[in-house]
């Protein structure tokens, strides 16, 4: 059946929503059952990592069957995967199960992320590529807004959430059918295999490196944030609920800006935008560290540092895309998801530490990495005007 590339640009955003909305309901959902539950605070931060340590193991996987059998199938596979493990969660509410259950759901959607991004950033014009990127990343955003709503259904039935969401994952999972199957670009692509996608990742690593560090950053950030920024509000003397209401901030100002950005960065080039926004958010979370206990200047620093680096990862993905011929698409895409989940994996324990052996630099280590990572942008385009720094032949 053949559909218009909107429609098919709009099935594929949608696909990504369902999958924000998930992941959004998870991680709050399960935290509330297991702390009524009485499981330990280290336990269940531990069982959240369940997803980004699944798509940790599927990333390097996920190349070779993706030029082997093209978008289509792996996006209904991963969005499978997803859907039974979401209403196999009331089966068996046991500690170790749910963690399994999460890894498939990291599992499915890298499949899902993976597949989306690089069908999207391979059929979207130069002109166009960052305005498609951001609304890929503001529907994400936007169903991982709207996830952690569900949490109150578990007032109902424990089983609720998880069946409801399932349900809308297989209903939206149902427009997949819809679409045309289509392939990646093989154009001097080598073998479709682990040992040609880790060649491929060298060679993505040496033309795009800097573009790596934008999805790394944001990880780093969102996870430090929902994982620390309590932590450390509540031992400086910050009410609680004051934090439900910062700490939304960042993501409302993520929303917001996330298109507009996009926009802007076709306009006048993704390095240009990433090293303003970077520059912006470590001065808005140096107002954070300076702001105390005060709610009303911890709202306005995270509000407006969610405009400036909320859209990091989807611009980062833009920038990448820029930089690399099409046919090293996949590979980049897969090192951006890795980025990003190490950044995830990473934030909250940096942050953990530095909230327990500098209590008080807690925004200043966030500040610090984003300043860093301007830096890095603005070393590559100083390397890049004086040729000293390979560009791949093709692009």
């Amino acid at each position: 059946m053949h559909v218009s590339t909107s429609f098919r640009f709009w099935i594929l955003v949608c696909i990504v929503a369902i999958s924000g909305f998930s992941q959004g309901m998870l991680l709050p959902l399960i935290a509330i059952i297991f702390e009524q539950d009485g499981v330990s605070s280290t336990m269940n931060g531990f069982h959240a990592t369940g997803i980004y340590i699944g798509i940790l193991i599927a990333s390097p996987l996920m190349e070779a069957p993706l030029r082997k059998f093209g978008y289509k199938p792996m996006i209904l596979f991963g969005g499978c995967i997803v859907g039974v493990a979401l209403l196999l969660f009331p089966l068996w509410p046991h500690f170790w199960f749910w963690f399994a259950l999460r890894l498939l759901i990291g599992i499915g959607d890298q499949m899902l992320h993976f597949s989306t991004q690089t069908w999207i950033t391979s059929f979207s014009s130069a002109e166009r590529r960052g305005r498609n990127i951001a609304i890929y990343g503001l529907f994400f955003s936007l169903g991982f807004a709207m996830g952690p709503a569900m949490s109150s259904l578990v007032e109902i039935d424990r089983a609720l959430p998880f069946i409801v969401s399932g349900v809308f994952t297989f209903i939206t999972w149902g427009f997949v059918f819809f679409l045309r199957n289509d392939f990646p670009d093989h154009g001097g692509v080598g073998t479709a295999s682990l040992l040609g996608t880790l060649h491929r990742f060298k060679q993505v690593g040496k033309y795009a490196w800097v573009a790596f560090l934008p999805p790394l950053c944001y990880g780093f950030l969102e996870a430090s944030l929902h994982g620390n920024f309590p932590i450390y509000a509540l031992r400086n003397g910050v009410e609680a609920s004051a934090i439900a209401i910062i700490l939304p901030a960042f993501s409302i100002g993520a929303i917001v800006f996330q298109l507009p950005l996009g926009i802007l960065s076709d306009k006048f080039g993704r390095h240009r935008i990433l090293m303003m926004v970077l520059f912006v958010g470590a001065i808005c979370f140096i107002g954070s560290g300076l702001a105390g206990t005060s709610a009303i200047w911890l709202f306005i620093s995270f509000f407006v540092a969610g405009m400036a680096v909320g859209s990091t990862f989807s611009l980062g993905i833009s920038y990448m895309t820029d930089l690399l011929p099409k046919n090293l698409l996949p590979a980049g895409n897969i090192m951006c998801g890795i980025a990003f989940s190490l950044g995830s994996v990473s934030g909250p324990t940096f942050g953990g530490l530095i909230i327990q052996w500098f209590p008080g630099g807690f925004f200043y280590l966030i500040s610090t990495m984003l300043l860093g990572v301007c830096l890095s942008l603005w070393i590559f385009s100083v390397m890049q005007k004086n040729k000293r720094f390979p560009v791949p032949p093709s692009h």
